[in-house]
């Protein structure tokens, strides 16, 4: 074989090998989404049960002021998501990835949700430069014919062994 085949053969063994990880991270981007996606339905659940939303939770300077008289400590925690919702009480919480059920209480639940939202948050975003960096270094490397020429590309495509 020639010096230029070898390179020919070398840039599309390096260019097949690029989009094969650009592909296995497109998927890999498809599956963190839907958890993503899955987990902010759980999420939304969990508020509607807790009947409050980010934005209906008093801020902990609106209870303390309320609460001021009353001989209480002075700072009470409010969770966002649990709001007054008893967060002692138990519910049921599928953990991704695993066919595992566990009955934890309602603000670790929302809690290990949360937390994994947002880590899934940061791997999407993470997954989706990588892919457009993938993207770039592919069409960067150009259309092959463009590099070969049309017809050597089609005579490569359209080559058949003769019989002697």
């Amino acid at each position: 074989m020639d010096n230029t085949m070898k390179q020919f053969q070398e840039k599309l063994i390096e260019i097949e090998a690029e989009a094969e990880n650009l592909l296995l991270a497109r998927h890999q981007l498809v599956e963190d989404d839907r958890m993503r996606n899955g987990n902010r339905e759980a999420l939304t659940a969990l508020r509607k049960r807790a009947r409050t939303t980010k934005t209906s939770v008093s801020s902990p300077f609106e209870l303390l002021m309320n609460e001021i008289d009353v001989s209480r400590a002075l700072v009470k925690e409010i969770c966002a998501t649990c709001g007054n919702h008893d967060s002692k009480e138990k519910t049921w919480i599928l953990f991704s990835g695993t066919d595992v059920y566990a009955r934890v209480p309602f603000h670790a639940a929302h809690t290990i949700l949360e937390t994994d939202q947002t880590r899934l948050d940061y791997d999407v975003k993470k997954l989706q430069s990588y892919v457009k960096e993938k993207t770039l270094f592919i069409s960067e490397q150009g259309v092959l014919a463009d590099k070969v020429g049309p017809g050597v590309l089609k005579s490569l495509v359209t080559l058949q062994d003769k019989a002697k």
